[in-house]
């Protein structure tokens, strides 16, 4: 059954005339005269009784009725609800982070500002470490994703440096560092490694702890690396615990601040966190490029 069927049927039903029904349509009375007739094969049923003045409903024809404007008001409704699509306005986007990216103001700013010029979309989110999140990128199970260092770059995903901010040494409050952590002045890395470091990372990627450990080698410097955890606030978590120190993205140096203080790092400016975004080269799912672009426009002001 054709929908141009359904709505010549309507449009019978509507003005009960076959002329006037045929100007309504823009069509010659003939062919609309034989599409009624076609419907009416089509479901074994007369729909209309013919009369000198016009067309009336017949029983069966009125029960019709009312199955055809549900079905033409359904078809508009999926054709509404696809031109929403098609603009981006309406979908789902799957968006994954870090705790260390979401720490910083970026990326609730972005996600409101997302939310309030597509309202239509249902955003599905999942917070992960970088290694997980790149892997759930590059098998399609994200449509792109928000982190710190790549922990991999594997092929077809893009890697876009949104932003950076310096790095804190984060250390428990009694602390023989922390007083001079406090009044502002820098920890070297040679006191650093003399202390019990934590670090975020899976064991022989790259990533900012990677480049930590590099930083020390090429001073000929050993941390002591007591542990080695999969998210950032688990590695705050036992920064309060007092298991040792770390380094961290200076959006984080609020958290626990009843047990955590934090302080500069002499030669940090080789440590900068980045914000990296991560998509798919081949993406075509329309919220999640609209929401790729957000991120660079707002990065960029």
């Amino acid at each position: 059954m054709e929908i141009r069927a359904l709505r010549y049927f309507a449009a019978v039903a509507e003005t009960g005339h076959m002329t006037r029904a045929a100007e309504q349509l823009g069509i010659q009375q003939p062919p609309l005269s034989q599409q009624i007739k076609g419907l009416e094969r089509e479901l074994g049923v007369a729909l209309f009784r013919r009369h000198p003045r016009g067309m009336a409903l017949t029983d069966a024809g009125r029960q019709f009725q009312a199955e055809a404007l549900r079905m033409l008001q359904d078809m508009e409704t999926v054709k509404q609800r696809m031109a929403r699509v098609a603009k981006g306005q309406e979908g789902v986007l799957s968006f994954g982070f870090t705790s260390s990216a979401a720490a910083h103001r970026f990326m609730p700013d972005a996600l409101r500002a997302f939310r309030r010029s597509h309202p239509g979309v249902e955003l599905r989110l999942r917070e992960n470490n970088a290694a997980e999140l790149t892997e759930a990128l590059a098998a399609g199970r994200l449509h792109c994703g928000l982190l710190r260092v790549p922990v991999a770059r594997p092929k077809g995903l893009r890697f876009e440096m949104l932003l950076r901010e310096p790095v804190l040494v984060a250390m428990p409050r009694d602390h023989r560092f922390a007083g001079a952590g406090e009044a502002g002045a820098p920890l070297s890395l040679a006191q650093l490694c003399e202390e019990d470091m934590i670090l975020v990372r899976r064991p022989g990627a790259p990533g900012l702890y990677a480049d930590l450990l590099a930083l020390c080698n090429a001073q000929g410097l050993s941390p002591r690396v007591v542990a080695e955890v999969d998210r950032m606030m688990t590695n705050l978590n036992l920064v309060a615990a007092g298991v040792g120190l770390s380094v961290v993205p200076a959006s984080m140096g609020g958290v626990h601040p009843h047990a955590i203080r934090y302080g500069p790092l002499a030669g940090s400016e080789r440590l900068d966190a980045p914000l990296t975004l991560v998509s798919r080269e081949d993406e075509d799912n329309l919220p999640a490029l609209h929401f790729a672009a957000l991120l660079r426009e707002l990065a960029a002001a």
